[in-house]
């Protein structure tokens, strides 16, 4: 979960960085590559510790991106490209990387390939509790390493039908960063284009290009025109403020989320726009909680004109949701929404409280068994102004089915601790950001907190059926089961997607990628 847009995770932990992107025009580029300049870009928030191994937030990964290399490089369009890998072999339980040659560290030192082992081995050691462990590895995974050859073999704890995906995304540290935890946290052991030359906290952090990097996506030129020198991370927490800087030419990238948009699209400006769900219901099943019963689950979502909630949720700007995958890899590509979300029906929905033994009491909130029919409900402050219209638009709806809404707005921390510990809500509008469909299995199946990540306690089936049956199968083979597992969590009403959002990050003087964050390899500097 995470406070800007967070790969697993809900919006809100800190969870992974957004990927996929498709550009806009090239206003504002000058036209004419120029090398020896600074990219200097935005971000909402300090990235804090900057040791890989421990973060999932979007805001640190993004840093990270310029810091440290991966094994392979995944692409807007779902292609693999080479990375720190030359090759690669993988299935669903082992994998083979054959690592390029001349590799080297921020200090100069090689990078072998025990390094890149070790890195993959301690995220599969669940002793050292690294938040990665599960997601992107497999607790149990090993690797070992063969110098002569350059190759690093793993060999999966579990099955991982997209374990290439998986292992070929963990930022790689060299060797001395997995021993000395506070040279990772000043983002120091890199294995990356750009290496930390300055941080002040709050305010900037400094980065300046390794010369010696050669290791870009495919067959990417290190002598190119237009690489930057020095690549600048400034904080800034104000998004109007951010976009001034961009007009004045102070910035050369920025992302924007709220209404100044409209201001930077005036100007024709570059785009690369990064598709993410913002519009997604999670209703606590937990025993005691209304919302356990599918035919509430159902009423409640048909009582809503989700169309009209997501259009003021993204301020007009929102894309219908097809799925819970959102973002690159996302190798299945399927609508799993269409069809399978209650659509709106007030009568219905009054209808199908009442066939549920909820039935209208004094004052018009409905009654059973002697308790009222009173919901919390979770939205959260980080995603702006609209979240709160939204949800107060959700309160008046659910107010008129005979529902005691009470609002609860909640920052990044606070939806953790509520979510995962004390389990005090009912319903969640905290979006889950995921770029493959295995990613979200232990956040809507299997163990619940304290044990396990299952926030809402879902309890589906179907789900667990199809999941175990697409966990055999190796890549995009396993396609029609994830979409019939995805399917089944809509008919159910154990989640709802209903909107997603584009989210510009707009470049001047400047073009790149936004996969992951922004692809430092990728940008381009201009006149």
């Amino acid at each position: 979960m995470r406070p800007a847009r967070t790969v697993v995770c809900l919006l809100g932990v800190g969870a992974l960085a957004l990927t996929g992107c498709s550009t806009g025009g090239a206003a504002g580029s000058g036209g004419t590559l120029a090398d020896g300049k600074t990219f200097t870009m935005s971000v909402a928030t300090d990235p804090g510790n900057l040791d890989p191994t421990l973060t999932t937030l979007s805001v640190t990964r993004g840093v990270d991106r310029f810091l440290y290399s991966r094994l392979v490089e995944v692409q807007n369009d779902g292609s693999v490209q080479a990375g720190l890998a030359a090759k690669w072999t993988a299935d669903t339980r082992t994998a083979t990387f054959t690592l390029r040659r001349g590799l080297t560290c921020d200090d100069g030192s090689p990078l072998t390939a025990k390094d890149v082992a070790d890195n993959i081995s301690y995220l599969g050691d669940a002793k050292n509790k690294s938040p990665l462990t599960g997601l992107w590895v497999m607790p149990g995974t090993k690797a070992t390493a063969n110098e002569a050859s350059h190759t690093v073999t793993v060999t999966s704890g579990s099955p991982d039908p997209f374990l290439l995906l998986n292992i070929g995304s963990v930022s790689i540290v060299c060797g001395k960063g997995l021993h000395d935890p506070k040279l990772l946290a000043k983002g120091g052991a890199g294995t990356g284009m750009f290496k930390i030359s300055e941080v002040v906290p709050n305010d900037h952090y400094t980065l300046t290009r390794r010369k010696a990097f050669t290791w870009g996506p495919g067959d990417w030129n290190p002598k190119q025109k237009g690489l930057p020198d020095k690549v600048v991370v400034k904080v800034i927490p104000n998004e109007t403020t951010a976009a001034n800087l961009m007009l004045s030419g102070e910035l050369n990238a920025v992302s924007v989320n709220g209404p100044d948009q409209q201001r930077l699209s005036a100007q024709k400006l570059f785009h690369a726009d990064v598709r993410a769900p913002l519009g997604q219901l999670f209703f606590n099943q937990a025993a005691g909680r209304a919302t356990k019963d599918e035919a509430v689950r159902k009423a409640l979502v048909q009582a809503l004109d989700l169309p009209r909630v997501g259009k003021v949720l993204t301020d007009g700007h929102g894309k219908t949701a097809t799925g819970l995958v959102t973002v690159t890899p996302d190798p299945c590509r399927a609508d799993t929404v269409q069809g399978n979300v209650p659509g709106f029906d007030a009568a219905a929905a009054k209808a199908g409280l009442t066939a549920a033994g909820w039935t209208v009491g004094p004052g018009g909130t409905r009654v059973k068994d002697g308790k009222k029919l009173s919901l919390t409900v979770l939205y959260q402050t980080g995603i702006g102004s609209t979240a709160a219209a939204a949800a107060e638009l959700v309160q008046q709806t659910w107010h008129k089915l005979g529902v005691d809404v009470k609002l609860k707005a909640i920052d990044s921390t606070g939806l953790n601790e509520v979510l995962f510990s004390s389990g005090n809500w009912d319903v969640s509008m905290s979006p889950i950001t995921i770029g493959l469909p295995s990613t979200i299995v232990p956040f809507v199946s299997g163990a619940v907190p304290p044990k396990g990540t299952n926030f809402s306690h879902i309890d589906n089936a179907d789900y667990t059926k199809h999941v175990q049956q697409a966990m055999t199968m190796a890549g995009n083979k396993g396609c029609g089961d994830w979409a019939a597992a995805e399917k089944s969590l809509y008919q159910h009403v154990d989640v709802v997607s209903y909107v997603d959002s584009m989210v510009p990050t707009f470049g001047k003087n400047a073009k790149f990628v936004s996969n992951d964050g922004i692809d430092p390899a990728s940008i381009r500097m201009y006149q």
